[in-house]
């Protein structure tokens, strides 16, 4: 069956960088487009950033521009994201999503395999 698996997730001081995993089997792992979102306690799951397939597309939220990267690697079946300058916001827990569209995977319906996601804290 079709696992997502989340790491890398912790508590950081404001500031501070922090690189998340997402390692994926049971799929085509080349043929998803893939990713990232967040969602802080009380509030919706809301989006972080996406992958296309090959890595050539990539888009990301407002909040985390210019701060977080996400890129992947087919060969290793896993999809990663570097975030960086992490703020007390960011504080959520964060999960990988893989969609079998060639559309970037923006809102969480669209996605068809979910993580079971990893705590991200940053204390102020």
């Amino acid at each position: 069956q079709v696992q997502l698996v989340e790491s890398g997730g912790g508590l950081v001081q404001a500031g501070g960088s922090l690189r998340l995993s997402c390692a994926a089997s049971g799929l085509t792992f080349s043929r998803y487009a893939m990713g990232w979102f967040h969602q802080a306690p009380g509030k919706e799951r809301e989006f972080v950033a996406a992958i296309s397939q090959s890595g050539a597309r990539t888009s990301y939220a407002d909040s985390v521009k210019g701060r977080f990267t996400i890129s992947r690697d087919n060969a290793k079946n896993t999809m990663y994201l570097q975030m960086n300058s992490l703020k007390s916001d960011d504080t959520a827990v964060y999960y990988c999503a893989a969609d079998s569209s060639f559309v970037l995977p923006r809102v969480p319906k669209s996605c068809d395999y979910w993580g079971q996601g990893t705590q991200v804290t940053v204390s102020s």
